[in-house]
């Protein structure tokens, strides 16, 4: 008796299925879509909201899934033109400096949820971590959309040309051809050091920096601060503009006069994109707790912070970070 292909049993039912065993089917690849939405657009609430469309022109289209695919590569089909044609109706472009105004963090216990490579499906891939880290999503952010999905296609989920060049509508030459300028731009908005990243779980030596390093944001201590930060670190605050690059320029921006010297802070453990994060709250008397204030994502090379990434406090809920800290530091009721 010959076996049932399941593939093409996903095919034949594909026409009889309710709408909530389709949203059943699809929603096993949420996580994994909407971080490649992410990867695709830079924002976290964007890449929610592309999801969505995805799942929404999935169920509309049903009748197009063929079964020549899984049902996970016609989603990333679905999902990366998705993302294509958002970015066609409002393509942002980088700021000066190269700042990425519309960028948002990824909270590592949502990265935690996606399936690990050889799971129910062999072709599922673990995320990679240095695809998802701050400083390759602000260089994926400067190539040109299709590119982009080519660079995304390619060298993170390992697609062949062929598919790729099937989903653009487009010849094998030429997302061969786009690959190679994607590379190259990566390569110029790329930190030198890349290969210096910190990689794999954090060592004692990292975690010891950021302990110390949180310790003398809390304390406002500038010389502790810039004996922990390389002379060209970058400095900056998305959405907020303004790129600070080198120690010099950094130090020069927090002793400005008139810059608020923060005090009152008290400092919760987080991480973001594969990197180590603090959620910083202030001291509010009114509110007799400690409110959100920002949340800084870092990048340790060497023994030292190269980059800090300041986000708004919006982004706390979706790290599951408390609302308020009572007087004594503990999480309010």
């Amino acid at each position: 008796m010959q076996a049932t292909d399941p593939t093409r049993r996903e095919d034949d039912e594909m026409d009889t299925l309710t709408e909530p065993a389709f949203t059943g089917m699809a929603e096993r690849h949420r996580r994994e879509l909407h971080v490649h939405c992410y990867r695709m657009l830079g924002s976290f609430e964007d890449a929610e909201d592309t999801v969505q469309e995805t799942f929404l022109r999935a169920w509309r289209r049903r009748e197009t899934y063929a079964g020549r695919s899984t049902f996970r590569a016609w989603l990333y089909r679905i999902a990366t033109n998705a993302c294509l044609d958002l970015l066609a109706k409002h393509r942002p472009e980088p700021a000066g400096g190269g700042e990425v105004p519309w960028l948002q963090p990824y909270p590592d216990r949502l990265l935690d949820e996606l399936p690990a490579a050889g799971a129910d499906e062999p072709e599922t891939m673990a995320v990679s971590r240095e695809t998802i880290e701050l400083a390759y999503l602000v260089a994926v952010q400067h190539l040109a959309p299709r590119p982009r999905a080519v660079l995304i296609l390619r060298d993170v989920l390992g697609w062949p040309a062929k598919d790729v060049a099937d989903l653009l509508g487009d010849t094998v030459n030429s997302v061969n051809s786009a690959l190679q300028r994607a590379r190259a731009g990566m390569r110029a908005h790329l930190p030198a050091e890349r290969q210096d990243w910190t990689g794999g779980d954090e060592d004692d030596q990292t975690r010891d920096l950021v302990r110390r390093f949180t310790a003398a944001s809390v304390a406002v201590d500038i010389p502790a601060l810039a004996a922990m930060m390389r002379d060209d670190v970058r400095c900056s605050m998305p959405p907020t503009p303004g790129l600070h690059l080198g120690r010099d320029a950094v130090l020069r921006d927090w002793t400005a006069e008139g810059y608020p010297q923060i005090t009152g802070l008290r400092a919760v453990p987080a991480t973001a994109n594969r990197q180590p994060a603090t959620a910083f709250y202030h001291w509010r008397e009114r509110e007799n707790a400690y409110l959100p204030l920002t949340l800084d994502v870092l990048r340790i090379s060497g023994g030292v912070v190269t980059e800090i990434t300041t986000f708004h406090a919006d982004r706390f809920p979706s790290f599951g970070l408390p609302a308020r800290l009572s007087a004594d530091g503990s999480v309010a009721g």
